[in-house]
């Protein structure tokens, strides 16, 4: 496999190609095309053809794909083929949703702990969480050896979270605050704002 640096935005499609493929297996197809994959997602066949090739030969001209064998072969390159534990900062709506949600397990993802900062949070029961005091978040996250956090504080709190993160030996945060971080550069942020999101489809709106 060539070590060239993979653009950032073809390994953001690789999570769809993933997704993809877990519902082909759920229908029960053995095999699949770049054609059909592409039908799917609203991406071109020669695109999907192309970001695979990144990171090696997975299919035969005229054959296609086997379906299980390039999903497992995603999980690998996006290092979900094991379970990484998740802290969460934040037990407001989003936050709360979040740790409730059963759909990270089969995808790579644990809600191991929540936080929060405020009194009549800290002790009560989300999910199946004890919601923690945000002051211990240091050191306890640091002890479990978490790398991975989603953040859903206000945006004022968001830089003094992500800096207390990036303490505890976080290099992956999901960033549900509508502000942007300043992280060291070994630090990977995701922002999510769903308002962004919205505003770049109203765009296209007549």
């Amino acid at each position: 496999m060539d070590h060239k640096p993979i653009p950032d935005i073809v390994v953001g499609r690789l999570p769809l190609y993933l997704r993809s493929l877990q519902r082909m297996i759920k229908e029960g197809n053995l095999v699949t095309s770049s054609q059909e994959l592409g039908e799917r997602l609203g991406i071109s066949a020669a695109q999907i053809r192309k970001d695979l090739s990144q990171f090696g030969e997975f299919g035969k001209q005229g054959t296609g794909y086997d379906v299980e064998y390039l999903h497992d072969q995603l999980k690998i390159i996006l290092k979900v083929n094991r379970v990484w534990d998740m802290a969460v900062i934040g037990a407001g709506d989003i936050g709360s949703a979040v740790a409730r949600y059963q759909g990270f397990a089969d995808r790579g993802f644990r809600v191991a702990m929540i936080f929060d900062n405020d009194p009549v949070k800290i002790g009560a029961q989300v999910g199946d969480f004890i919601v923690k005091d945000k002051a211990t978040m240091v050191e306890v996250v640091q002890a479990a050896g978490i790398i991975v956090a989603m953040i859903a504080v206000p945006a004022s709190q968001a830089q003094h979270v992500a800096d207390n993160l990036v303490k505890a030996g976080v290099k992956a945060i999901l960033n549900y605050a509508p502000v942007s971080l300043n992280v060291p550069e070994d630090v990977h942020v995701q922002h999510t704002d769903p308002v962004t999101h919205l505003q770049r489809m109203t765009y296209y709106l007549e």
